[in-house]
Parts: C-alpha cells; structure tokens; sequence
C-alpha cells in the first residue's frame, strides 16, 4: 500500500531540480524591462530588491556553512563531534525552498501593492525600534507555540520530522524544513515588516536589516560551533534571556520537548520549558575552548592540493560540490581568484591543516592538507620546502599520539623522499607508523588483471609500483614487457626474481612492442600518439598521476587504484579528488588497513611483494571492496 504524503508537506517545484531557480525569471525580467524603460537612469525597483535580498540571503547561509565546515579553525570548538555524512547533505540539498517561497512571495504582495516599496524612504530610526519591537512582542511567542505545536505526534510525524533528521545541526539543517513549516515560518517573518509599514515607520533599510538579521540568528543556533563567549553571560547575565547559542539550540535536538525559542530564551523560561543543563553545557563549551585541543586521529591521510580549481572541492568552500566527485565546475571558476588568494595565506600559515574527517571502528580518521600545487612537486628548488611542511606533519602526528600517518600520491614520491625513507631514517623513535600505501596500489591493480592473461606492457617499469608488478607477474608465469631505457635498473629488478621467472621479464625500448599486447598497465603519461600502438580491445590499466586521457574509443580505461571504505563508515561527506562518494585512493586504504590490524612496521621504500596478498586479503576481511570502473 502505497502511503500518500501529507498536504503541504512537499514543495510544489521539488521535481524541477536545479530549474527551479527559472522561476526567479519573472523578477529578472521585469528588473531589466523597468531598465529598458527608464531609458539609461538607473532605478532600484521591488523586483531588484528582493533579487538583492535573496542574493544576501544566499550569502548568509552559504558563509555560515563555509565556517562550519573550516575544522582548522572550528574542530576545538564544535558541539557535536560527528561529521556530516551524505545522507544529511542529500536531505539538506535544497535548503535554500525557504529563499525562493519567499521571494514569491514577496513580488505577489508588491505586485498588489506597488506603493508598499516605491514609496518608503531608505531610512526610518522609529521603523527599526518598531519592527524589533514587533518581533518579541508578536513573532517570538507566536514562534514558540507554532514549534512546539509542530512537536505533536501527528505534525511532527508529517511535517517536522525531516528538520530533526539530521545528525548533526548545520545552518543549512535551520533552513531544511516542509512547505507547511516554512509557510507559518513567513508569516511569523513578515508580522513585524508588515506591522512597522502599517503604523508608518517602513523604510527599505529596516526589511534588509530584519531579514538578514533573522537569517543570520538562525543560522548562529544550527552552526553546531559555539562562538557566544561564557564571558559575555557573566557579565550581563540577563543576555543569556535575550539570546540563545548554538549549544543552547542543539539540546533541542537532543532533548526535543526543551529550548523551543526562536531566538530568545526567556520564553522557554516563561512556559517552563527550558533546559536545566543549557547554561552548563555552554559554559563547558566556552570555558574550556582555548585549553581545549581537537579530537586526536587515530589515522591522518596526508594529502595535498593539486591544482588551484581542485582547491575549490572542499568542504568548507562549497559541502554540497565536495560531496559529488571532482570535476571543473564553470560555477566555480569567477571564484579563481579568491581560491588563490586562499591557498597563499595557507602557504604563509606554513603548517598543514585539517580539511575533513570520518569514524570508522570507533576510530577517528582525518584529512590533512599540504599547502602546495601539484606542480611545485616537480620543481627541483621547491622540493626541500615540501619535504619539510611533509616532515612537520609527521612529527606532529607522533607528538600528538596519531597511530599511523599515510602518505597521499605525490607525498611519497620516489624522487621527493624516497617513498617517505627519508623520514623514518632520519627520525628513527617515531611512534606513528609512516606508510605509502603502495603495496595495497600494486594489489588493487593486479588483482584488476585476469587470470588469463599471459602478457602485459609495461611503462613506469622501474619505479617503486611497476618494480613490485613485474615481480610479482612474473611469479605467476605472465610475460612481462618493461618499457624502460636503463638496462642497469631493468637488470637490478630481473635479479630480484627467481631464476626460473626471469624469463617472463623482457626489457623493450618502444612502444611498437607492445602492437599485439591487449593488457597495457600504465605507470607513466603517455600521449594520444604513443596509445595508438595499443591492439584493438586493449584495456588500459593505470596508476599514475594524472591519469592518462581516454583517447581510444575501441579500447577501455580504468580508473586509478581505489576502494570502497566499509559500510559502517560515519560522518564522510566529502568525495577524495575524481572518486565517488566513500571511495579512496587505494593508498589512503593501505593506511586504514595498517590500523586496523595494528601492524607496527613502516611502510616505506620499496614494496614488499611477499606481502601483497597479505595486505589485499586484510583489506577484503575488514569490508573494504575492490572498485573498478572501466571508461571508453
């Protein structure tokens, strides 16, 4: 049976999706008709207002979530420690139905009154006294008997249930509620605007003010990090009357028949309703903020920014784009500038910082961020530099007591330091294990290979992953041609395998050797040119960085070697760079799995090959599944 939704519980334009935005068309037009009108004399009509005013709003909101979200600077002082997972950022996708409802709205009522705004002044001190006036008097009463009405087991059922959904309080979570909720939510909002205008004390600046001031509490109150200082209520304790805090507001969330206020807790005071343990709680969150240090990680990848744009896939710029796989989004590029702005005051800060994190087992793991472009890696004079912000970074997570710290793409880069040796030389006591991650690489590749393969190319041979490839091909009786120039290196590798597989291991110099192999495993760029040497049907494996362009239409590529983190995985929200969501590099998997089993060696240098079946089927027995996606 089929269960109906409630009236008013949906949004009239929720299947329109990203196009629902068209319907502030209307408003667009008749700004830029009024314009054609006047004849090139500007005029700010109601239309542009509200346009004005949607616009702040969005900013409000979007600022507020952007800080939030900045766990380098918010992580000691947030309520709850959880993450937001995808399944909270999918629910408050579109948080902002309230803005658009409103702005409606809004042109109905000055397409009905046209004199409502034309013919206000811009400024009226007795509007704002009146309007504020209005508010405590009318809309914070009015306020807190809708919401606790919306608390009854048929209304919240229906309506309110989906605002308390949300594991963890975000302004957008303030924003995300039902048709019906944010209807009575309007006209809580425009009693005092509609009340100042009536007695005559309207002015444009009044409804900029009320408005964005109202978002603006609301969002303080979901933020889930507490910035009202303890300070302020002993100074005036009467304040802690007229203003809640977010620590205030999220005992609501907990404890739901307490804290129904809008804005101003004397009201929960009034109709006894208030939480005995909100003063305590807030105390305890502000107090103790600067002794305070954030949740120490079990595990940290270390990863590192790639390209200015790919900047912008965090989760304190934009939570909504982070949770979606990297791609160049034109929405972000005006923002280039800022971007880089940003990431040169990280420079300056000189120190990695945290940009997201997830529990899983009990086990808090963390992100953490080399301020440098993929490209400076390349630089000869900028290596010491990076190696150094990489080595402080490891020497903080052993100060701090993280168990292990893994090494992301060009972190451990041979000719950078040697796939993290030169740390562990020469910081021999450390007590976090250092690792690359690249024996779980090398076994997520070939165990992507059939086992009826007899033959594969090579490119990359030499290096740490191609190395530990070969060996380990050539152990299972697969002829492997290793495109490399250096006899020497190729030689040094063949000794390394036993005398009866070192046949299977042949050196070629060109890529016409490969005219008749359909297994290509790619551990260097190649070219569009150099592919065309590829067979029909070839399948392009790879690892390396950035993948090679999928230039062949009759042959597949697969993505770089990655795994689908377990199930009961909590609080990731964010994509790791072009893998889908809870999906990582499966260097960032070696890492987790090296916890999980509490190994206490490094893992550096070159790969053991004896331990890739190890290390594959640990992955397997903790839930960590294999992903490979081939592309065309």
């Amino acid at each position: 049976m089929v269960r109906m939704a409630a009236p008013l519980s949906g949004w009239p334009w929720e299947n329109l999706g990203i196009f629902k935005y068209l319907l502030y068309g209307p408003l667009l037009a008749k700004v830029i008709y009024s314009q054609i009108q006047e004849e090139g004399t500007f005029k700010i009509d109601w239309c542009l207002h509200i346009l004005i005013i949607c616009a702040l709003r969005e900013m409000v909101h979007s600022f507020w979530g952007s800080y939030v979200n900045m766990l380098f600077l918010t992580s000691n002082r947030r309520i709850n420690q959880q993450g937001y997972d995808f399944k909270q950022i999918d629910n408050e996708w579109d948080w902002d139905n309230f803005i658009l409802l409103q702005a409606l709205i809004a042109s109905l009522a000055c397409y009905t009154f046209p004199p409502f705004i034309d013919n206000v002044p811009l400024w009226n001190t007795k509007g704002l006294i009146t309007v504020l006036v209005l508010h405590v008097g009318i809309s914070e009463p009015l306020y807190y008997w809708v919401h606790r009405n919306f608390h009854g087991s048929f209304l919240f059922t229906h309506y309110h249930s989906i605002h308390h959904s949300s594991t963890v309080l975000h302004p957008f979570t303030g924003a995300t509620a039902t048709f019906l909720e944010h209807l009575a939510l309007t006209t809580i909002t425009g009693i005092p605007i509609i009340g100042s205008y009536m007695m005559g004390f309207g002015s444009r600046i009044m409804i900029y003010c009320y408005i964005l001031a109202f978002d603006f509490l609301r969002c303080l109150g979901h933020s889930n990090v507490e910035i009202v200082p303890n300070r302020l209520f002993q100074i005036f304790p009467f304040v802690r009357y007229l203003l809640y805090t977010p620590s205030y507001h999220s005992l609501h969330h907990t404890e739901m028949d307490t804290n129904f206020c809008l804005f101003m807790p004397v009201f929960d005071a009034i109709w006894k309703t208030l939480n005995t343990n909100s003063w305590e709680l807030h105390n305890q969150m502000s107090s103790n903020i600067a002794g305070k240090k954030e949740r120490v990680p079990d595990f940290v990848f270390l990863a590192h920014v790639v390209d200015v744009t790919s900047s912008m896939h965090a989760p304190f710029v934009n939570r909504a784009i982070a949770s979606l796989p990297y791609t160049t989004n034109p929405v972000l590029l005006p923002f280039w500038p800022v971007a880089f702005m940003v990431t040169l005051t990280m420079w300056a800060r000189a120190k990695t910082f945290l940009i997201s994190f997830y529990n899983l087992r009990g086990r808090l793991h963390a992100t953490w961020a080399v301020p440098r472009f993929g490209f400076q890696y390349f630089l000869p004079f900028a290596q010491e530099g990076i190696n150094k912000h990489i080595e402080e970074a490891i020497l903080r997570a052993d100060r701090d007591g993280v168990k292990v710290i893994s090494l992301a793409a060009l972190n451990k880069n041979e000719a950078l330091n040697g796939g993290g040796t030169l740390f562990v030389n020469k910081h021999p006591n450390l007590r976090v294990r250092v690792v690359h991650g690249n024996t779980l690489t090398a076994a997520v590749i070939l165990n992507e290979i059939p086992e009826d393969v007899k033959e594969v190319f090579l490119t990359g041979a030499t290096s740490k992953l191609g190395r530990a490839i070969a060996l380990y091909l050539c152990q299972r009786r697969v002829r492997v041609l290793m495109l490399t120039l250096s006899t020497e290196r190729f030689q040094k590798i063949q000794k390394e395998a036993t005398l009866d597989c070192q046949s299977y291991l042949v050196q070629v110099t060109k890529y016409q050797a490969a005219r008749n192999c359909k297994t290509w495993i790619v551990g260097k760029w190649i070219t569009p040119r150099q592919q065309w040497w590829a067979p029909k049907g070839t399948h392009f494996h790879q690892f390396v960085v950035p993948p090679i362009l999928s230039f062949r239409r009759d042959c597949t590529y697969g993505d770089l070697a990655a795994m689908k983190l377990p199930d009961d995985v909590q609080g990731l929200g964010s994509c790791e760079y072009t893998m889908d969501r809870g999906v990582v590099h499966a260097c960032h998997a070696g890492g987790v799995v090296h916890l999980l089993e509490g190994w206490d060696h490094h893992e550096v240098g070159a790969i053991d090959v004896d331990r890739i079946d190890l290390v594959w089927n640990a992955a397997l027995k903790h839930g960590l599944k294999p992903v490979s996606r081939l592309t065309k």
